[in-house]
Order: structure tokens, then sequence, then C-alpha cells
């Protein structure tokens, strides 16, 4: 999937920013954004934040025959992976252009640069040495990747602790984690990545691009450098002309920022080292910020209770009678409030059309009924004049069944008995003006009648 490409106002307004040294996310040319480093529970396992950007860094290590022309020396080892989860213009399963790149420049900063002692990997001289290898996965990607990848490397090389090995004779004891203390890696120097961002052909430099000021940038410049103000690697992409004054600022520039970030690194070494020997909580758990949805632990506030009824007390007798009394007050808790005075509600009464309706509704459904005789020995003709509802004439079909079997009556007058009800049923819902009131005549009698 390609990722999405910044519109023209989008790229003009970054452009107009930089011109006015500003940027997006509040700050200065020269400003990285804060870099923030977790360990895991096991040695050699970090995450290191720059803004965003997230690298997750792990090392891991094996004995293996060392290569034919260094004999007395270790192999390392280092991968990065660029995977969809950091941003979907990432294809998995092949290598692209940038990822070749960022590989290649790492190991020219930490294997090309001496940064380890590679001869201190050595176990037996031509036959065994360890091999040291560095796989770094990008989590989440907002800009500078080869920053946030270097701090990361070279934190999970500083944190990590290999087994302790012993060789009597040509036999190589390994022991574990619980027989012997792991023994760190001999690490000579922390060289660290700075990276530069030009614009405008060179005209206006920015210091950590992030993710859109990449995408707007003619070129970028590369410094890996140590404490020491050595520079351990340096590359320039994009194919613009840069001067030897401009790169020479570049480094004095990268030289403070490698110190700052190198004094947070060993920092956070030994905060992490000092919980550990006093046993304390430690992991990527331990480093979450409370008050997250994905904080495992939250601080409890502590409520004194001791006093609460003389409190109490106290607000009751200092505070001052209402102005006026309500015969009927309305209690109102926070978050709720009234609509209207509170009368009662009106909206359930029918108007006066509704009532019209109903009343001749109810006119239509009395049924008269004249000159029937029932088998049951009911004479209907002399009822004469009498008014039955929809639920009388109900009653009446209801007659007509059979009480044992509810079948209907055999003799032809019974079967005339039913024609004449339902007729009377469906004339009576024919006459009235609501389509509602049809269903309980016309239904019940058709229901009876064929049931």
């Amino acid at each position: 999937m390609k990722e999405t490409p910044l519109s023209n106002c989008e790229r003009r307004f970054l452009l107009r920013a930089i011109e006015e040294k500003k940027r997006l996310d509040g700050r200065q040319t020269y400003d990285y954004r804060n870099i923030k480093i977790s360990f895991g529970t096991d040695y050699g396992c970090c995450i290191v934040e720059l803004g965003k950007t997230r690298v997750l860094g792990q090392v891991s290590c094996e004995l293996v025959s060392p290569k034919l022309n260094r004999a007395t020396e270790g192999i390392l080892f280092f991968n990065l992976e660029l995977s969809q989860m950091a941003a979907p213009a990432f294809e998995p399963g092949r290598q692209s252009d940038l990822l070749v790149k960022l590989n290649r420049l790492l190991e020219r900063c930490l294997r090309n640069s001496k940064c380890i002692d590679t001869e201190s990997l050595c176990v037996v001289a031509g036959e065994k040495v360890w091999q040291i290898r560095v796989d770094l996965h990008l989590l989440n990607h907002d800009g500078n990747i080869i920053d946030a990848a270097s701090i990361a490397a070279i934190v999970a090389l500083c944190h990590f602790r290999r087994p302790d090995v012993s060789v009597q004779g040509d036999e190589v004891t390994l022991y574990t984690l619980e027989e012997r203390d792991p023994v760190p890696l001999s690490i000579h120097h922390m060289p660290i990545c700075v990276s530069f961002a030009f614009f405008q052909q060179g005209t206006y430099l920015l210091v950590d691009p992030s993710e859109r000021e990449e995408r707007v940038m003619d070129g970028l410049l590369v410094i890996a450098m140590n404490k020491h103000r050595e520079i351990c690697t340096i590359q320039s992409s994009g194919g613009i002309m840069l001067l030897k004054d401009q790169v020479l600022r570049c480094s004095k520039i990268a030289g403070v920022k490698v110190v700052e970030i190198t004094e947070l690194i060993q920092k956070a070494l030994e905060n992490d080292q000092k919980v550990r020997k006093e046993g304390g909580k430690f992991g990527f758990a331990e480093s979450m910020a409370n008050q997250r949805i994905t904080a495992f632990k939250m601080e409890k506030a502590p409520i004194d209770t001791s006093d609460v009824e003389e409190k109490a007390e106290e607000i009751i007798s200092e505070a001052e009678p209402p102005s006026e009394v309500v015969s009927k007050p309305v209690l109102w808790t926070p978050g709720t409030a009234q609509i209207g005075e509170g009368i009662e509600n009106s909206w359930g009464h029918l108007e006066d059309s509704e009532k019209e309706d109903e009343d001749e509704g109810g006119s239509d459904e009395a049924i008269i009924l004249d000159g029937m005789k029932m088998d049951t020995g009911v004479e209907v003709s002399n009822i004469g004049s009498q008014v039955f509802s929809a639920c009388s004439v109900a009653k009446l079909l209801l007659t007509l069944k059979d009480p044992i079997d509810c079948s209907l009556p055999d003799s032809v007058c019974g079967i005339s008995q039913v024609r004449i009800l339902e007729w009377v049923a469906i004339s009576s819902s024919r006459q009235s003006s609501h389509p509602r009131d049809q269903t309980p005549v016309s239904c019940i009698g058709r229901w009876i009648l064929y049931h």
C-alpha cells in the first residue's frame, strides 16, 4: 500500500512554516523530540521512543565457528525490520531501498566504528566465538528512523549480558544465569546518529525531522558521532550540494546532541541496574505511565473519613436558610435539570377532534339485532332496539360453537345464523370511519366462522 501523498496546500504550508523558523510540533530549529528509554525483564531488550517513533531492540547470542580470515574475533550482526504495523506504506516480505540503506548505515555506525571489542567475544581461537545478533523492529513511524534505531541498538548492547563460559582443554562449559552471573559486553564508545534535513536546496536546516518534514525535504545529512566528538560515519542523500561551512556547522550541532543523548542513556542504564539489584519491579509494564488506558497500576488517593460527621454538622450549622419555602420542593442533583414548571402532563389527553371521532366510531359499533331467533332458545326479535357492542357480537358468535369439540353446528339453521352474524359484523365495520375499529368485530366473526 502506497503512502498518502501530501497535497500542494500541505506542502506549501510546511515550507512556509520552515521559512519562518516554525515547526508543527512547536520545536525550534535545533531541538530534538523527547527521548524515552524503557527496558524489558530480560537483558538486552529495550524500547526507545523518539517522539512518536518507537523502535524495539533485542540482543541475542550463540556460540558459532569464527570466520576464516578473523579466527580470534566474534561476529556482530544487525537487522532492522520495517513492518506494516509501523506504517501502511511498508510492504511485508520485501526489502525496500529505504530498508537496505538503513541497515548499511547501522553496520557502518556500530560495527565498522569498532564500538564493541570483538576480540573479547572469542572463546577458543579458530573454533568457538560469540555471535551477537541485534534485531531492531520499528513499532511506529513518525520520522527519523535511523536516529531512533541507532539509539535502540547501542542501548540494547550496553544492557545485554551474555552467559559465562569456561574452557578446560578442548571442553567448553556454558553456565546458566542461575549458576553464574552473566557477563556484559566490552563497549569502547557509543556512536549515535544525528540527522539533519535540508530545504530549499540547503537554505534551511532542521534537526530530527518528523515524518511530514521528511516528505518535503530536499536532502538529508546523517552524522554518527560519539561523546568524544569522533565522527564514526557520515552520509549525505538527496542529491543536494552542501558547502564546507554547512557540514562543519552540522558536526558541531551533532557533538552537542550526542553528549546529551549519551548522558540520558547512561542514566537510564544506571536506574535499571539499581532497581534490579534492590529487587524492585522492572520491565515494560512498570515503565508505563499511570492514569493511562494501558496502565497496569493506579495510585490510590488517600481519603480521611475520621471527622466526616463533625464537618457535616459544621457545614449545616453555617449554612443559611433558604430564601423561599416551597411546599413541594424539587431536589436537583448535579448534572440534572428541569424543563418547564412541573405541572401535570397534558400530552396524553385527546384533542377535541379525536374525541368526536371516537364518539362517532362508538355509535357505529352499536348493533341492533332484530328478527333473529337462536337454536339456544334466545329470542333475538324480543330484544328490539337493544344495543350490542362489538364484544356482545363476539359472545354471540362464540355460543354457536359446540362446547365439546368447538365445531360449527351441522343444522342448516345454525349455518344461516352464522352467516347472518358475519354479515352484521361486516356491515358494522364498514360503517365505522376508523380502520382500527374493524378488528374486534369482523376479524372475530371470520375467525370463528372458518375455524
